[in-house]
């Protein structure tokens, strides 16, 4: 995401849409389109991502407590939607005729509901999670590395009560935590050190003034934030919400500053965000952090619950409910940083996971959109000011570019543009795209963008 505070000079955005992602996500030419088949109104639309969300809430209203869920089938690009019928075979009609491939299953969404309540009161254990998959329709439930023992066997006896067609439990590897880390990006200064975040998406508050989204977790570490290491604060915490939920909104201390509405993914290349959308299982997404960079993977859960260990009571637990639960990695220092589809969409702020981008894991995200309702700011279109590094070799991005080496080193330079995480040093002025093959970085590469990866937002490599 890129800044650039100046009160009075303007400069074009560049519009467009989202090239198209090479062998990571092959669309069909007209896949933006939902349509019909002439031949029989019952037959499922292909659908975008995009028109996929839209498609389930319309027919969440449509079915009311039939409706037990729904996930993108990405290989044949329909929404599937599981009913809960009965006798009364009408809805599963309804569901067609709206464009829906159908599925009757045996949990309503009360039923799952319940179930994810009876978790909450007897197993809210540090280190355990859970969240609605909609493709098994059951609930999955997570613990990593840290229960053991008796918390291991009191969330084996909580699921074994639910009944094996209502939840599933595995174990997962590291531990579940929050991704905040000292470092770079957006910086904070705390009586216990420095820590860095990542920054979300950039909003306009209720009050139209200039402002970002990012984890709440951070926000509570600390109310003031640099976009350089020990820089001067540039913007304030207005609102922080953790535990619970998972978000800030943080306000430019200029209130002329200009911000875009885009995600910075590298190689002088970014993605145009143009709304909020809720997150649908089974869609590619894609995240972006400043220790890691630029990681793809699908959404493999909804209304996920976390139990975070309280970073300030040794025996106490942070719960965070209403996640989106992915398999994209991410590390420390990610934590608030975008999740976003490649149309545009902007979807979760990182809110933390286990494991990292070695060797995978799970990553959870607050919604957008939830933040967005909380704190009545507004995304899209709400900045027209030039971001750092932009200029005429500003590229619309195709975000499954070789944007970020996951195999960061140390980064920490100014990341108000594209870096390469990877750099041994990147302490230079790195406002503009760098050269992803630098092993310094120490150069002025301001509206460069000399990497190897294509500037012209052709298809690239994803990086899992």
């Amino acid at each position: 995401m890129s800044h650039k505070r100046i009160p009075k000079r303007k400069a074009a955005i560049a519009v467009g849409g989202v090239a198209a992602l090479g062998a990571a996500a092959i669309l069909l030419p007209n896949a933006n389109a939902s349509q019909d088949n002439s031949a029989g109104a019952a037959t499922p639309k292909t659908l975008k991502a995009t028109g996929a969300s839209d498609l389930s809430s319309q027919i969440a209203g449509l079915l009311g407590d039939a409706f037990a869920g729904s996930y993108y089938d990405s290989a044949t690009q329909q929404l599937v939607v599981n009913v809960i019928s009965g006798d009364n075979n009408n809805v599963v009609v309804q569901a067609e005729k709206a464009g829906a491939k159908v599925r009757e299953v045996q949990n309503s969404t009360a039923e799952l509901t319940a179930a994810a309540k009876v978790l909450k009161t007897k197993a809210t254990i540090p280190g355990t999670a859970w969240s609605v998959d909609p493709k098994t329709n059951k609930i999955q439930v997570l613990a990593d590395s840290t229960v053991t023992g008796s918390k291991w066997d009191t969330v084996l006896s909580t699921v074994k009560s639910l009944g094996t067609s209502m939840a599933t439990v595995k174990k997962t590897g590291g531990s579940f935590k929050t991704l905040v880390s000292g470092g770079d990006a957006i910086f904070a200064q705390t009586d216990q050190g420095g820590v860095r975040c990542s920054l979300g998406f950039n909003v306009t508050a209720s009050d139209g003034t200039p402002a970002f989204l990012t984890a709440g977790h951070c926000g509570v570490a600390a109310k003031q934030w640099s976009d350089t290491q020990d820089g001067q604060p540039i913007a304030t915490v207005d609102q922080a919400v953790f535990p619970g939920n998972d978000f800030s909104l943080v306000k430019y201390d200029d209130p002329a500053t200009q911000t875009t509405s885009d995600v910075n993914v590298g190689n002088g290349q970014t993605v145009q965000i143009t709304q909020a959308e809720d997150a649908t299982v089974g869609t590619q997404v894609f995240r972006m952090g400043s220790t890691t960079g630029l990681h793809d993977g699908t959404v493999t859960g909804l209304d996920a619950t976390v139990n975070f260990q309280s970073e300030t009571d040794p025996n106490g637990v942070d719960t965070v409910n209403g996640l989106i639960q992915t398999d994209v990695c991410a590390e420390a220092g990610d934590s608030g940083g975008s999740l976003f589809t490649q149309d545009g969409g902007a979807v979760g702020l990182t809110s933390g996971g286990s494991g990292d981008c070695t060797s995978g894991g799970e990553t959870f995200f607050q919604p957008v959109t939830a933040a967005l309702t909380a704190t009545g700011a507004t995304l899209g279109d709400a900045g027209a000011g030039a971001g750092a590094g932009a200029g005429d070799d500003t590229a619309t991005a195709d975000p499954s570019a070789t944007a970020a080496d996951p195999s960061a080193t140390d980064g920490t330079g100014d990341q108000s543009g594209a870096v390469d995480p990877s750099a041994t040093d990147g302490t230079g002025d790195q406002s503009g795209a760098v050269d992803p093959n630098a092993t310094d970085g120490t150069g002025d590469a301001t509206g460069d963008g000399t990497g190897t990866g294509a500037d012209d937002g052709s298809s690239l490599t994803s990086n899992h």
